[in-house]
C-alpha cells in the first residue's frame, strides 16, 4: 500500500535519478549469482546497522527504527527523531502502522483455509461473494482467489483514486477521519474497467485484499482481524499486533507520522482512520512482533509444505503503485526480491500516510529485517531503505 505522490516535481525528478542508479546496480549484480566477481560476504555488525540507518535519515526521513536478526545475533537500532517538534529520539519498541505487510498475514490465513479444504485457491470470487464484483467489464465469476492473492485479477486499485484527491494538507484533512465501508471502496474500484483480463497481467491493487477479507469472513463467519488473531498473532505470541477497527489512535510509545508534500510542507498523520485500508493494510504492530512474524514465514511454521510452495509461486511484479526493486516477483501476498550478491529474499513493504514499513526474511530463513520509518518515502529513501536490507541479506 503506497502513498507516494506528494513531493514536488523537482524532488521527484531528483529521487528518480538516485533510485535508478541503485536499482540498476541491484538488478545487474543480482543476475551474477555465483560469478567469480561477486562481492565477498562480510559480518554485518552494529556499526554497519547504525551507518545504514543514518543513510536513511540523511535523505530527509525524520526517524527510523530497525530490528535485524542474523542467525542467533540480534541487532537493534534507531536514527533520527520521533517528533520534529520535540526532538525526542525514536523508541525502538514503539508501535507503528505496518500497511501492506497486512497482506502477507491475510495470505497466510487464506492458505491455511485452503489446506483445511474450507476453500480452494481456484474458487471464483462469485462463489463466495455472488454479485459483488460486476459492471464495467468486471466479473467475479472469472476471477479466482489465487488471482486476488497474486494481484493478477486486473481489478482497479481504489487507492489510486483516493491518492489523487490528496493534493494538499487541506485535502488530506478532509479524508483523514472518514469512515469508509468496504462497499464504498469497491464502488470506487468497480467504477473503472479492469486493467486487463484476469490472469493476463500483474497490477498491485488493494481491491484484491479487500475482497479477500470479505471472503475470509464468509468462510469463517468471523471478522478477518479476529481470524488473524486466532491463527497468527495469538499462536506466535504477538501481543502488540492488532487491527484498529474504527479507532484512530496509535498506542504509545510511537513516533509521530509525517506526510510531506514538499520539504517545508507536512502534516501529522499519527491519528487516522484506517478503514480505507481495511484487510489490505490496517494492522498495527511493533518491531519485535513483526520480526516474529517474518521469522515464522522464513521457517515455514505457519504453513505446511504444499501451502508454502503455493505462496512462493511468483510472477513478475511490475505494475501499479509499488516500491518493489526492479526484477522483483510476487507470490501470494509476498515479494521475491533480488539481491546484489545473487539470490533473493522474501518481503513486503507497507506504506500508509506517515509510516513506511519493510518486513523481510532471507530465502534460508536465517536473516530477518524489520524497518519502520516515520514518514512516507520517495526514491532516495527507498534506495537507502532497500540498501540496508540488501546489506543484511548479503552478510555472513
Amino acid at each position: 500500500m503506497s502513498i507516494r505522490t506528494y513531493l514536488t516535481a523537482g524532488l521527484a525528478a531528483a529521487a528518480a535519478t538516485a533510485f535508478a542508479t541503485t536499482s540498476v546496480t541491484v538488478a545487474a549484480t543480482a543476475g551474477a549469482a555465483g560469478a567469480a566477481t561477486a562481492p565477498a560476504r562480510h559480518v554485518y555488525r552494529q556499526q554497519d546497522l547504525q551507518r545504514d540507518l543514518r543513510k536513511i535519515t540523511a535523505t530527509g526521513v525524520p526517524g527510523v527504527l530497525a530490528d535485524v536478526h542474523i542467525g542467533g545475533r540480534e541487532l537493534r537500532g534507531t536514527s533520527g527523531v520521533a517528533s520534529l517538534n520535540r526532538g525526542t529520539p525514536v523508541n525502538g519498541n514503539g508501535f507503528f502502522r505496518i500497511g501492506s505487510n497486512t497482506k502477507t498475514f491475510l495470505s497466510v490465513v487464506v492458505l491455511q483455509l485452503a489446506a483445511e479444504h474450507r476453500l480452494s485457491l481456484d474458487d471464483t470470487v462469485s462463489k463466495w461473494l455472488p454479485g459483488v464484483v460486476h459492471g464495467n467489464g468486471n466479473d467475479g465469476a472469472r476471477i479466482t482467489i489465487r488471482e486476488l492473492l497474486q494481484h493478477t485479477s486486473g481489478l482497479h486499485n481504489y487507492t489510486e483514486d483516493l491518492q489523487a484527491q490528496i493534493t494538499s494538507v487541506k485535502a488530506y484533512r478532509k479524508l483523514e477521519f472518514h469512515q469508509f465501508s468496504r462497499i464504498d471502496l469497491l464502488k470506487i474500484a468497480l467504477a473503472h474497467k479492469p486493467y486487463f483480463a484476469p490472469g493476463t497481467g500483474w497490477h498491485y491493487s488493494n481491491t484484491n485484499y479487500t475482497l479477500l477479507g470479505m471472503i475470509v469472513e464468509k468462510v469463517t463467519h468471523r471478522p478477518w482481524a479476529n481470524v488473524v488473531a486466532r491463527r497468527i498473532t495469538g499462536p506466535l505470541g504477538m501481543r502488540h499486533t492488532f487491527a484498529p477497527g474504527t479507532s484512530t489512535r496509535l498506542p504509545g510509545p510511537h513516533a509521530t507520522g509525517y506526510l510531506f508534500f514538499s520539504r517545508t510542507t507536512k502534516v501529522d498523520t499519527t491519528a487516522e482512520n484506517m478503514s480505507w485500508a481495511n484487510s489490505a493494510g490496517a494492522l498495527i504492530s511493533n518491531a519485535a512482533d513483526l520480526t516474529r512474524f517474518w521469522r515464522a514465514i522464513g521457517r515455514g511454521t505457519l504453513l505446511g509444505p504444499a501451502q508454502r510452495q503455493e505462496m512462493q509461486q511468483t510472477v513478475p511484479a511490475g505494475g501499479g503503485d509499488t516500491a518493489s526493486v526492479p526484477g522483483s516477483r510476487y507470490g501470494l501476498g509476498i515479494f521475491r526480491t533480488p539481491l546484489s550478491c545473487g539470490g533473493f529474499y522474501w518481503s513486503h513493504e507497507g506504506d500508509v500516510p506517515g509510516y513506511n514499513t519493510v518486513g523481510a526474511v532471507s530465502a534460508d530463513g536465517r536473516r530477518t529485517v524489520v524497518l519502520s520509518l516515520d514518514s512516507n518515502v520517495e526514491d532516495p529513501q527507498l534506495a537507502a531503505e532497500y540498501g540496508l536490507v540488501d546489506h543484511v541479506m548479503c552478510s555472513k
